[in-house]
């Protein structure tokens, strides 16, 4: 008997080996060949169809030019328009040998599409204040060239948003990340700052003057005013607003109605003259050499583009104007930024040019 099973048992063992034998290894699945394209949803929502890996892009102006700079400057195929000579010493020498391509909006430079199309960038990039246009005109310029045109919304609040859409488009989060970390955080110590400056009552009151004679000036409802506005009661509260980066011309006697407690000059406007005419010395800020040059290089720290660099430009009215309340050190921050978003190491000496008639007297 015990034989009989233990026979029984061998040959029921002998069987499911057999029937093991006789099923066929399923055949592995081949894997998925990579999609040649992938939808992006820009900030108008629209739907755009972009190569799946982005490696060569083109830039609407200026603006956006700087927020792509520090995240895919590499992967530009021209520039909406061309570096100043003295800009060298912050930018990678590559940037100097791309094609100009002109810009979309403005500026002194129309896209060169012809241009454009022969430079074969994946995707064209627009970042910044949305015109009312937007998405007809960055369908048209879709279908007439063939290539993608996206535009990312960007303002100085929303710029860690920009910079995680851009990361997203480009296929660098992480990077995008690092830059969008850095203006979340400084964006969110400087209204903190202003909000103690305000409950103190000590906010000052500013007019940022542009122009060889000094008397145009960006207003309160301008997106060129962002970072004025914040930092501080923008003097320049007209009817009519100009949406350009030279802003609206006013006269003398207008300046001193407002009579602002801060003048501030941009770089190419008349600070270095401004105390040598009898008229502006008769307005007691000017006076009083209450009256400061905006910093710019490689661009302007309050416009010249309104761009991601305006942060600079709020670091440094916070140090300037509030310096009981800016619990940091200016020159740091500055030099951290030109590490991160240029990778430029900042020396003394650059700093000092940077910040001629930027500070206090």
């Amino acid at each position: 008997m015990k034989k009989r099973i233990i026979a029984l048992l061998l040959a029921l063992v002998l069987a499911v080996g057999m029937l093991a034998g006789c099923q066929k290894t399923p055949a592995a699945t081949p894997p998925e060949p990579d999609p040649e394209t992938r939808e992006f949803v820009d900030s108008t929502g629209r739907t755009v169809t972009i190569p799946y890996e982005v490696t060569k892009i083109a830039v609407s102006g200026p603006l956006t030019q700087v927020y792509v700079l520090p995240l895919a400057g590499d992967m530009l195929v021209g520039v909406s328009n061309a570096f100043a000579e003295d800009a060298k010493t912050y930018l990678p020498a590559y940037l100097y040998e791309l094609p100009d391509v002109g810009q979309l909006y403005g500026g002194k430079s129309e896209m060169d599409l012809e241009a454009l199309l022969a430079a074969a960038p994946d995707v064209v990039v627009d970042v910044g204040e949305a015109k009312a246009t937007i998405v007809e005109d960055m369908d048209a310029l879709t279908a007439q060239t063939g290539i993608p045109f996206i535009h990312i919304d960007a303002t100085v609040k929303t710029a860690p948003d920009a910079y995680r859409k851009l990361g997203e488009l480009l296929g660098r989060p992480e990077k995008a990340e690092e830059l969008a970390a850095w203006c979340e955080a400084t964006y969110a110590d400087t209204t903190a700052m202003m909000a103690a400056v305000d409950a103190a009552g000590a906010r000052k009151s500013l007019l940022y003057c542009l122009g060889d004679k000094g008397l145009n000036v960006i207003a309160q409802g301008s997106y060129h005013a962002e970072t004025v506005n914040l930092m501080g009661d923008n003097a320049a509260e007209l009817a009519d607003v100009v949406s350009s980066g030279m802003g609206n011309e006013v006269d003398l006697e207008q300046i001193m109605v407002w009579n602002p407690d801060i003048v501030l000059f941009a770089p190419d406007s008349i600070y270095d003259t401004v105390t040598d005419d009898v008229a502006w010395q008769e307005l007691p800020a000017i006076a009083a050499g209450a009256y400061y040059r905006a910093p710019a290089m490689p661009y302007g720290w309050l416009s010249s583009p309104p761009s991601v660099q305006r942060y600079l430009g709020m670091l440094w009215l916070g140090s300037l104007l509030y310096p009981d309340y800016a619990d940091y050190d200016l020159k740091e921050k500055v030099t951290g930024y030109y590490k991160t978003f240029y990778d430029c190491e900042l020396t003394d000496e650059m700093y000092a040019e940077l910040t001629a008639g930027a500070l206090p007297k």
